[in-house]
């Protein structure tokens, strides 16, 4: 069966619109001339899913494709795995998750990707059909857990990694919101007193004809540039950052790129704990999907970001494939901890490679927290003695002209 959306009127001549499930489009015309509406508009589910998809592929073009935050597909995951663990057929899990799901966009991806299981496609191509909900990895993850007939516990683990992925993101959505707030704020304050105020002050100084000091000259000189060049300064920063954009999307500028964002002390050992959680985490479900350990490797090497680290695991997976353990080939990358790195020795050596793996993320998921917890701690006081020099400056620029008048008429 397919899944359609429909526009219809009623006998009073009002729009209906809605989802219904059905062979052809000539069924669903049917039940709505039973249910005394005449269709306007028929559209598949997954045809309307396809068009979206090319559509966005498309230069100029702001039509997105149906999507699912990682909140929404972390539920569904969990509903489905729970549902599957209690014996009940895939088809009428899906059913059953999208008649609980209140999203309508969440509610006919579901639907459509049931039509699909109900044609005789297996899950992992159902979920296919709607790529900018479903990423590659989780459906190479679901298509492993179809094959080796452990669906239920392969999505009981993806629907842990997706609620970890949206815990984290939400914390440091959350941790970023003051930070942020007092840097736009500040910003605007110093933009306000060098446009609006310091001018103001700049005339009486010019008034008594003395000569300034530096700190009031250089604050003159900027607050001139600020109302003259404006503008152009806001335009060139625009431009810098296009500019910028535009070369990181060549792989020689954006390798040496993340090179020198790994010399930064703070942000470099975030920037690598973050990708050796990821890489494990993903390494560990795959493997415990029964993936190839070589398999399970490249894919989960794919989701590292950093280019220098992502072509170093790369390499140390072909040194495995030759025969190196794997704990051996990743210590010579120097991008894991040693922590991360015994815990896959161990893993190795007992036969309990996923049960490490999994430890190994948790251990790095918990850097990352405490990274970035010390580091907006450290961010605070640093943003407040920044925006201090700034005001001292401005003030003290200002007094010294007053305080050399005072001294002149006394």
């Amino acid at each position: 069966m397919a899944v359609f959306h429909y526009r219809a009127l009623d006998k009073s001549g009002k729009h209906k619109k809605g989802v219904l499930e059905a062979d052809t489009a000539r069924h669903v015309r049917q039940q709505l001339q039973e249910q005394g509406l005449m269709a306007l508009e028929l559209t598949s589910v997954t045809d309307d899913a396809s068009s979206l998809t090319s559509k966005l592929n498309k230069p100029f073009s702001f039509t997105r494709a149906k999507r699912m935050s990682t909140q929404d597909l972390s539920l569904m995951t969990r509903q489905i795995a729970t549902l599957l663990n209690a014996g009940i057929p895939l088809d009428e899990v899906l059913s059953g998750v999208a008649k609980q799901n209140t999203k309508a966009n969440v509610r006919n991806i579901i639907l459509g990707v049931r039509a699909k299981v109900m044609e005789g496609y297996t899950l992992a191509m159902g979920m296919g059909e709607f790529p900018a909900a479903f990423p590659k990895l989780y459906r190479t993850t679901v298509a492993s857990g179809e094959k080796s007939g452990k669906l239920d516990q392969v999505l009981t683990r993806l629907a842990e990694y997706t609620e970890k992925q949206q815990h984290i993101k939400r914390k440091i959505r959350q941790a970023l919101i003051y930070p942020s707030l007092m840097v736009v704020v500040s910003i605007f304050v110093v933009i306000f007193m060098l446009l609006y105020v310091v001018p103001k002050i700049i005339d009486v100084f010019n008034q008594t004809n003395q000569v300034l000091p530096l700190p009031t000259q250089i604050l003159i000189a900027i607050s001139g540039m600020m109302e003259r060049d404006g503008l152009y300064l806001l335009g060139g920063v625009v431009m810098v950052g296009f500019g910028f954009h535009r070369l990181l999307k060549r792989l020689d500028f954006r390798r040496k790129f993340h090179r020198f964002l790994f010399k930064i002390p703070v942000i470099g050992k975030t920037i690598r704990t973050i990708n050796s959680a990821r890489f494990a985490r993903t390494f560990g479900i795959l493997n415990a999907a029964t993936v190839p350990v070589l398999e399970a490797m490249q894919a989960a090497a794919q989701l590292i970001t950093p280019l220098p680290m992502q072509e170093a695991v790369l390499k140390a997976i072909d040194e495995v494939r030759e025969g190196v353990n794997i704990h051996t080939a990743l210590q010579k990358t120097d991008y894991f901890s040693p922590m991360f790195i015994h815990l896959i020795g161990s893993g190795e050596a007992s036969g309990q490679l996923d049960a490490m793996l999994e430890k190994a993320a948790a251990n790095q998921e918990a850097d990352v927290e405490a990274l970035i917890e010390g580091s907006l701690t450290l961010f605070e006081p640093v943003m407040i003695l920044v925006m201090g020099g700034i005001v001292m400056f401005i003030v003290m620029a200002v007094m010294l002209p007053i305080f050399a008048l005072d001294n002149f008429n006394g």
